[in-house]
């Protein structure tokens, strides 16, 4: 018997056995370089946010008198403020603040949104027109507009403008989340299961739900550095984090009034908040393609 029929009998060669998922998501994040270098941002970020007590220099309210608006030096390398804060050290704290804000008020978008959407897709009927007139309604509010409003309402402060973010976010995840489950109801193995005696609690639960993570998670992405601007803006009005707290947008509205005198105050949070948000938008691009069941 010649090699290659040995090798037929056997069963195919290891080349041609089809690759795991996880080797096909490699394969196609190298494909996809821009998106690879905004994941690694991304994770530079949280690994500065949480390790901020250990990276940044000095603390990061404590004010010098004699190194007020001082360019960037090898002791203050991103410059002090205009109270003699050293800049590199409140970017770093910073980055924990825009965060905290853009991830736990995305969390809350999602725990509020999605079991919302997930009972009006689910039903239908009576109860999805209820829910989606109330969240028609609820999207009249542009996003920014409805997040001031509440925080005036609730009161200046990182928490309050936090639910603040996730409540204006929580609109959209109600209408993903519908029209993602009208469309997985309507599967066979949905009707399938519905038919073996599956109740509406296993079936939302184990048939609907995971199948609809992969999109909810894209969307997270993308969302996420839209509340970290939200933020910023919340804070740069004076309705976010309170000084003497670091944030990336009280950084920026004490700046504008030394723009011509001391420009690296508002070049580095503003260098951060591009980086970050910019690097969210090209993880979740990549992302996306990453999970689309089209291209396995």
């Amino acid at each position: 018997m010649t090699p290659s029929a040995s090798a037929t009998a056997a069963g195919p060669m290891p080349a041609d056995r089809p690759a795991g998922p996880w080797l096909r998501a490699w394969r196609r994040a190298r494909g996809r370089p821009a998106s690879a270098a905004g994941a690694l941002i991304v994770l530079l970020f949280v690994a500065t946010a949480l390790a901020a007590p250990w990276i940044a220099t000095v603390d990061p309210i404590q004010g010098d008198w004699k190194q007020i608006r001082k360019a960037p030096t090898w002791a203050h390398p991103f410059g002090t403020d205009d109270l003699g804060r050293d800049t590199y050290s409140r970017v770093i704290w910073g980055a924990r603040i825009s965060m905290q804000a853009g991830v736990f008020s995305i969390l809350l978008a999602i725990a509020v949104g999605v079991p919302i959407g997930l009972v009006a897709g689910f039903y239908r009927g009576a109860l999805d027109q209820v829910i989606m007139r109330l969240t028609d309604a609820w999207l009249a509010f542009p996003f920014l507009i409805l997040a001031i409003g509440l925080v005036t309402i609730m009161g200046p402060s990182l928490t309050n403008a936090t639910i603040a973010i996730g409540l204006g976010a929580t609109p959209t995840y109600i209408r993903l989340t519908r029209g993602l489950v009208l469309a997985i109801a309507a599967e066979d193995y949905v009707h399938g299961a519905r038919a073996l005696g599956a109740g509406d609690v296993r079936l939302m639960t184990r048939h609907v739900l995971p199948n609809i993570v992969s999109s909810l998670l894209v969307q997270a992405t993308i969302s996420i550095p839209i509340a970290i601007i939200a933020e910023a803006i919340l804070s740069f009005l004076g309705l976010g984090v309170q000084p003497p707290a670091p944030s990336w947008g009280t950084m920026l509205n004490t700046a504008q009034q030394f723009l011509e005198t001391a420009p690296w105050m508002a070049w580095w949070p503003g260098i951060a908040i591009f980086s970050l948000t910019l690097s969210f938008n090209l993880a979740g691009d990549g992302l996306r393609d990453l999970l689309d069941p089209r291209d396995y």
